[in-house]
């Protein structure tokens, strides 16, 4: 039977795990200030490694349940959600066949906006990083976010992962399955600039160890330019990664990778992998951590998939980032701090410290309960 988490708001009570994953409380200054936190007992495990690449499972006793929200792939699949382009015309049928026009706010189609409709009975949980295909561009959701049921017609920032085409049959977005690579993550979740998001798109990686490596990477960055040049005039990301011998390496790369993670955690016993932490040679780079291990399954074979990009992006190594690395890349952070947040709905929270930044999404219905939480060591 699955257990349950209760959690309350914050990353502050986050803190690096020893072997027996024993997790500290908040501070008393911070119960003091009246700043609420979330306390929770994650356990790293040992690294799956495969070339350059190694992914740390984290692993959870308890978890919170999740059953109540869908992601967009989902509601997208099912008919529940609608993505299309400002001002453009969207026709809803019933289960008898009858059409139902569904309101669309006008002013004609945005670069950085899209407009979601989510007629579903469940929160719609949206990631930054996920891709939409189709309407006059491939898009990427900015930010995480939380769209309540029956919600008003949402204007919904995004950034452009397909820069040369500005046309399409359809006004209409299709799930992709995709989330683009961390070095374009990060350039739209936590830079949220559109030219730095194409320049990654470009470019494979930002990392600075990618670039200085030239030829030298697992996928140079002159190759993705040449494969751009030859099999994607528009730069589009799913062209470049998905229908070219990229996509061909990933798919191996991200199937062993697949294989070597299940062998790794399929005797777990009263534990789930909740979330990864992943690792470039000797660098610790990223993590993504669910308030389930049903959401983590969920997102786990396109964020595999996003994390292979980047190791074919960077330069091969004969490093490996440690244990003790991993479990020092989930100490809080306590520098600058932005919050977001809508009543009733979801709470968006973001610190900035030196070279590092993270975020949590928190969902504020149908109880206080965190979603999802990231870890970027920012390559700019």
């Amino acid at each position: 039977m699955q257990r349950r988490i209760f959690l309350s708001l914050g990353l502050a009570g986050l803190v690096a795990l020893g072997a027996v994953g024993n997790a500290q409380g908040p501070s008393q200054d911070r119960l003091k200030e009246g700043k609420s936190v979330t306390v929770r007992e994650w356990r790293v495990a040992e690294p799956i490694t495969y070339e350059n690449f190694s992914v740390f499972p984290v692993l959870a006793r308890q978890w919170a349940d999740t059953s109540a929200f869908v992601t967009l792939d989902e509601a997208l699949a099912r008919g529940e959600a609608v993505v299309t382009e400002s001002g453009g015309e969207i026709i809803r049928r019933t289960r008898d066949g009858r059409p139902v026009p569904m309101p669309v706010p006008q002013g004609g189609a945005q670069v950085n906006q899209l407009v979601l409709i989510h007629r579903g009975s469940k929160p719609l949980v949206l990631l930054a990083g996920e891709v939409v295909t189709g309407g006059k561009q491939d898009r990427v959701v900015a930010k995480d976010r939380v769209v309540p049921p029956g919600a008003e017609p949402l204007p919904l920032d995004v950034f452009c992962v397909e820069r040369g085409r500005w046309a399409g049959a359809s006004a209409q977005f299709a799930a992709a399955k995709v989330m683009v690579h961390p070095s374009v993550r990060e350039k739209a979740a936590v830079d949220k600039d559109q030219s730095e998001v194409w320049a990654a798109v470009r470019s494979g990686s930002t990392a600075p160890a990618a670039r200085a490596a030239n030829g030298s990477a697992a996928y140079s960055t002159e190759a993705l330019g040449r494969v751009i040049a030859s099999e994607a005039q528009s730069e589009s990301y799913l062209k470049v990664y998905q229908k070219s011998r990229v996509g061909q390496s990933v798919e191996s790369f991200a199937e062993e990778v697949a294989r070597r993670f299940e062998r790794a955690t399929r005797e777990l016993k009263g534990e789930r992998v909740v979330g990864v932490i992943i690792a470039y040679g000797g660098e610790v780079a990223w993590a993504d951590a669910f308030g389930s291990a049903e959401l983590f399954a969920g997102y786990w074979p396109k964020l595999l998939r996003s994390y292979v990009v980047e190791a074919l992006a960077r330069p091969g190594s004969q490093e490996r980032a440690t244990l003790a690395d991993a479990r020092e890349f989930l100490r809080a952070l306590e520098g600058r701090e932005s919050v977001e947040s809508e009543p009733g709905v979801y709470r968006w929270r973001q610190v900035a410290e030196g070279r590092y930044a993270e975020i949590e999404l928190t969902a504020l219905a149908p109880k206080a309960q965190m979603l999802h939480w990231v870890k970027i060591r920012r390559t700019s």
